[in-house]
């Protein structure tokens, strides 16, 4: 189970998108007139007025589950997981109405509700993604439904809008956070792809407290497009890049100093060329054997005798 947060400003412009679609049914409604979709659309507009400074008073949010939870799923149920979720985001008391589509092959329904409460108070929207991520998470373990694969299963051609937009900031992130060690590094790279970067700071500080990705005029936060995209688990990814980096080159550089400090420490006798080759290869150098003092003796005594005339 997964959910797709959305806010927006027209409720007229988003039942009419839910309701006058084949295969869309309403399964559940509060507070509404729900047998009609300009009846739908007048309730909610009408509520909303109670508080007119709200631009953003359409909440939607898309429920999906995963195909293999079909045969798991009525009707029924699908409405109660709705109402569940609402509960456990802060959705209540306020207009609502849930809407079945079977247009695609994962069972799918949409939640509009009213961000204007029955008592004229604002349902605030603050941390949603997160929050929904969470509960989302907590239901399908709780009911035993199938939990996805993930972003690298998510056909990308499929992708229309701001989800298209979000993908391809995660990908250019993922890339990118593999090679990067600094952020200019990651300011540089996200921008030869058309992707900047917005720094939230501590008020009156230079201390980040987060981070936003933009691309073509739409800004995400970098938690909203995958947790590990949050400015400290990326300051933290930097850090493990430099570290490896370090610690390698810290490594071939401690092998040298110590071979070159072996090599001052040899005996004159040993070949310099060789006795650093041999320690690089792990092999013992070869030693000058000492002269044999009989040596020069012995070749020079036939000269000697020669000299005198003696023969052999």
């Amino acid at each position: 189970m997964m959910a797709k947060v959305i806010t927006g400003k027209s409720f007229g412009g988003c039942v009419r998108y839910l309701l006058e679609r084949g295969k869309s049914s309403v399964l559940d409604s509060a507070g509404v007139r729900d047998y009609n979709i300009k009846a739908i659309i007048a309730d909610l507009n009408a509520q909303r007025k109670m508080r007119p400074q709200l631009g953003n008073a359409v909440g939607h949010t898309v429920l999906s589950w995963s195909n293999e939870d079909k045969d798991k799923l009525t009707e029924q149920k699908m409405a109660e997981h709705a109402r569940e979720y609402m509960e456990k985001m802060g959705i209540k008391n306020t207009q609502y109405v849930t809407v079945l589509h079977e247009d695609k092959k994962h069972p799918h329904l949409h939640i509009v509700y009213n961000r204007v409460d029955n008592e004229g108070k604002t349902i605030g929207n603050f941390n949603h993604w997160h929050k929904s991520r969470k509960v989302c998470r907590e239901m399908t373990e709780h009911y035993g439904y199938h939990f996805g694969k993930g972003k690298a299963k998510v056909n990308r051609q499929a992708l229309r809008g701001n989800d298209k937009l979000r993908y391809a900031i995660h990908d250019s992130l993922k890339s990118v956070m593999a090679k990067a060690t600094t952020w200019k590094q990651v300011e540089t790279m996200l921008t030869r792809q058309g992707i900047g970067i917005h720094y939230k700071y501590l008020s009156g500080t230079n201390e980040v407290q987060g981070i936003s990705f933009e691309k073509d005029g739409v800004k995400f936060k970098g938690s909203a497009i995958d947790r590990k995209f949050s400015f400290a688990s990326m300051e933290k990814q930097l850090s493990h890049n430099r570290g490896t980096e370090i610690s390698q080159s810290t490594t071939l550089a401690d092998q040298i100093r110590e071979v070159l400090g072996q090599q001052e420490q040899r005996s004159e006798a040993y070949e310099t060329g060789m006795g650093l080759l041999g320690d690089l290869l792990d092999m013992p150098a070869s030693i000058e054997p000492d002269p044999d003092p009989t040596w020069r003796r012995k070749k020079k005594k036939p000269e000697e005798e020669k000299s005198k005339g003696i023969s052999r």
